[in-house]
């Protein structure tokens, strides 16, 4: 029984919880601490404050976390594969109708609108990235990084897994070093 319970608490979030993380994080609060009381406000808040220090989505490593704690490794299974198992759903129906009606020119249009759109969104982002990585790194530091990580990829044909590691190596080494200088400057 525990198991269903698992499965339909966290299948209920993956379905309503539409727009990510922060939209889902109050229907787990709801399930998990109202309805069911696998845990109290505070545990709640200490998953939730863990689980956004990590990596990836907020929504499946709190129901991985709470699965684990209410049942095991099979409730980690049951949890996470509740989680994401209606957002598969979804993406096979649309990719099914997508491929279906591609022919189309409206389909056409609109999958062909999508790419500028993107294309800006992501200029946006990575404009917001290099003025926050000025206040860190200095301007000059941040346009090299910017060309260096440039020609590796486009040119060079470097793995992005590769240019990220070395790019925390060297946020690793010469942060702590220029924030020594700037200390110094001060005094």
């Amino acid at each position: 029984m525990k198991h269903f319970q698992i499965f339909w608490a966290f299948f209920k979030v993956g379905i309503l919880g539409y727009g990510g993380g922060p939209s889902s994080i109050p229907l787990v609060h709801k399930e998990v601490v109202d309805h069911y009381k696998w845990m109290d406000d505070d545990e709640f808040s200490d998953i939730l404050a863990i689980g956004n220090t990590l990596p990836g989505p907020i929504a499946t490593k709190m129901a991985g976390y709470i699965g684990y704690r209410v049942s095991g490794w099979l409730g980690v299974l049951n949890a996470v594969i509740s989680t994401i198992l209606p957002s598969i759903i979804a993406m096979i129906f649309l990719l099914v109708s997508l491929r279906t009606f591609s022919e189309l020119p409206w389909v056409t249009g609109m999958t062909h609108a999508i790419v500028p759109v993107v294309g800006v969104m992501l200029a946006i982002l990575t404009w917001d990235f290099v003025k926050k990585g000025h206040k860190d790194l200095g301007w000059k530091f941040n346009v090299g990084l910017i060309v260096v990580s440039t020609i590796l990829l486009q040119f060079l044909n470097i793995h992005p897994a590769i240019i990220i590691i070395i790019l925390l190596i060297i946020a690793f080494t010469t942060t702590p070093k220029e924030k020594a200088t700037e200390e110094e400057e001060v005094k």
